[in-house]
């Protein structure tokens, strides 16, 4: 990590982060290729499905905490294959207990199997119980910037909104709204869903994403752990490019970008 992603760290809560990169633990063949993929993404964040994930609760499998421990990593429980707002929250009051009271949580409750586009109505009421509960949600939403305004304002800590479909490797399909969401938002906005490779992780950060969290581009790849390198310096580009300021974009321009003046051959 360079010396300016060192300095330029964002915040969920009270929680200080350095990398901008947050990576699932899901669809890798082993715990030996998760922990190398993430160690190779240097996420210091990582998602862990309560539902699909043994972290303790069946002592007799490999447990993930053992690859991933906490004491090295901010996990972070999600509710992945919840399609109701009653059983998102059972799950991250499982999470809890697991492990140890840990509060920051990822909520997504999904309209359907299909498409795993998220049900708003359900995720809105999962989030009023939960802030009332003490969690810190970071929640998984829609493009809607309305939406993404009405969980602010309820109290989620971050806002996720889909760049494309869960798994689908699209991409940002509507930059505009994502646009709308980041310059509305007093809380950090993570593009979560659809990114596909290494330029998608890097548009969201160009178009002043905090974050970027992602888990089937890495793990569907060819080579995982490649990959996850690819996404460390892609989200690193993309937040440095933002910085920057990148020229503004014109049809032609007739300012040479050299000199015009002492030219060999012309007084």
């Amino acid at each position: 990590m360079s010396p300016l992603d060192q300095a330029d760290s964002f915040q969920i809560g009270a929680r200080v982060f350095h990398s901008r990169l947050l990576v699932g633990t899901g669809k890798y063949k082993d715990f030996d290729q998760t922990q190398a993929a993430v160690e190779a993404s240097g996420a210091q964040i990582v998602t862990v499905a309560i539902r699909r994930t043994n972290i303790g609760q069946n002592p007799n499998e490999p447990n993930l905490l053992d690859a991933l421990p906490p004491s090295k990593y901010t996990l972070l429980p999600n509710t992945a294959g919840c399609y109701t707002a009653e059983d998102a929250v059972r799950t991250l009051r499982l999470g809890r207990e697991l492990l140890d009271g840990h509060d920051l949580v990822k909520l997504e409750v999904l309209g359907d199997p299909h498409t795993l586009f998220p049900n708003i109505i359900e995720t809105i009421s999962a989030a009023k119980t939960l802030v009332k509960e003490g969690f810190k949600v970071m929640v998984y939403t829609s493009d809607d910037p309305i939406i993404a305004k009405q969980l602010e304002e309820i109290g989620c800590l971050a806002i996720m909104p889909l760049a494309s479909l869960i798994g689908s490797g699209m991409g940002i399909l509507n930059p505009w709204n994502l646009k709308i969401i980041i310059e509305n938002a007093k809380v950090p906005v993570i593009v979560d869903a659809g990114v596909g490779t290494a330029s998608d992780a890097a548009i969201a950060m160009e178009l002043g994403c905090d974050a970027v969290l992602m888990n089937t581009a890495i793990a569907a790849a060819r080579d995982p752990i490649l990959m996850a390198s690819a996404m460390n310096h892609a989200v690193q580009a993309g937040r440095q490019a933002w910085l920057a300021g990148r020229m503004p974009k014109k049809l032609y321009s007739a300012q040479p970008s050299s000199p015009t003046t002492g030219l060999i051959g012309k007084t």
